[in-house]
């Protein structure tokens, strides 16, 4: 049980401050509830690590929980929020640089501001990429003033994490249905919708070694890649793509099992994407991290294919060796 080296990344804390973009979300949670949420997302040294340790985690790439400077109103601040943010995790991390490596915080509000953070962040501290809690004030990145954002994450080689977020303007289907515009069903939408967005808004052939990554089994992209090709062929659009809607799937597009703890779900990303595309992760503090190495472990997978999701994609993408080379990691 729970033997196989495991890497997860869609690993979430909370900086300080942070958590009053966060209330809009937690508002209409029991208070003890959220403040128990709130001591795990703060807590890099104790419960954290246990539970690493007790799955077989040996390493996490750490991110700002939803929204953060997603939020943000104001431009200059959300600027130097994310900036202040990306320095509080360089020093979290520097206490287990073994275990722990990090997704820089950026505010999309200002591309090439954000561009230059996402360098910064690379360059001077060793940071695995970014991760973007969604849309920014109902803006998405597909349009040419996010291509100095886009073009300096090609550049560097690393990975941006699209972390679901709430519509921005929830569509009338779902009003009076709040159970559905959350994470039980519209955050998943909404992401997935903004990766078509970015995909047949012709960013992936503008930056064809750009590399996005989403949670959730990919927010059933997988499952929808015959349809979107069919449809797309089906229908005079005007829009002109270099592949197939569905080949920038599992090429350009990766997945993580973040949150979905279901083998036949796996199985059937596997089959539409290859095991090369898909990526173990758990979704600290949201969920169990014992039930998703627990599933990872259980899966009908054959050895090899269980060691290339749980940790063999991960070292790929962002180029961290063996267990040895992780050892030696310095921050």
């Amino acid at each position: 049980m729970n033997q196989t080296p495991k890497i997860a990344l869609e690993e979430h804390f909370c900086a300080p401050g942070f958590n009053a973009y966060s209330a809009p979300y937690t508002r209409a949670l029991p208070a003890e509830f959220v403040a128990k949420l709130d001591a795990r997302l703060a807590d890099f040294d104790d419960q954290r690590l246990a539970e690493m340790d007790a799955g077989n985690i040996e390493y996490v790439v750490l991110s700002q929980t939803m929204p953060g400077v997603q939020a943000e109103a104001d431009r200059d601040t959300a600027v130097r929020r994310a900036r202040e943010n990306n320095e509080f995790l360089v020093e979290r991390v520097s206490r287990h640089p073994q275990r722990f490596g990090a997704f820089a915080h950026v505010a999309m509000q200002d591309p090439s501001a954000a561009a230059k953070e996402l360098e910064r962040t690379v360059v001077e501290h060793g940071f695995k990429g970014a991760m973007i809690n969604g849309h920014t004030l109902g803006r998405y990145y597909e349009g040419g003033a996010f291509d100095v954002f886009w073009e300096r994450a090609q550049a560097l080689g690393v990975p941006i994490y699209l972390h679901p977020n709430a519509f921005s303007q929830a569509p009338a289907l779902l009003e009076g249905m709040p159970v559905l515009q959350g994470a039980a069903w519209g955050w998943g939408v909404e992401t997935a919708g903004h990766a078509l967005r970015l995909l047949f808004g012709g960013v992936f052939d503008r930056f064809p070694r750009l590399t996005l990554v989403l949670g959730h089994m990919g927010e059933a992209l997988p499952y929808q890649r015959w349809r979107i090709d069919s449809r797309f062929a089906a229908y005079p659009s005007g829009i002109k793509l270099a592949r197939k809607p569905s080949e920038y799937i599992g090429s350009n597009i990766l997945i993580t099992t973040s949150g979905v703890c279901s083998a036949p779900a796996l199985l059937g990303a596997i089959g539409e994407l290859g095991a090369q595309a898909v990526l173990f992760s758990v979704d600290y503090p949201y969920e169990s991290t014992a039930e998703a190495c627990t599933f990872i472990e259980d899966a009908p997978l054959d050895d090899k294919t269980r060691a290339q999701v749980c940790h063999g994609n991960a070292r790929r993408l962002f180029k961290l060796g063996s267990p040895e080379d992780l050892a030696l990691l310095q921050f």
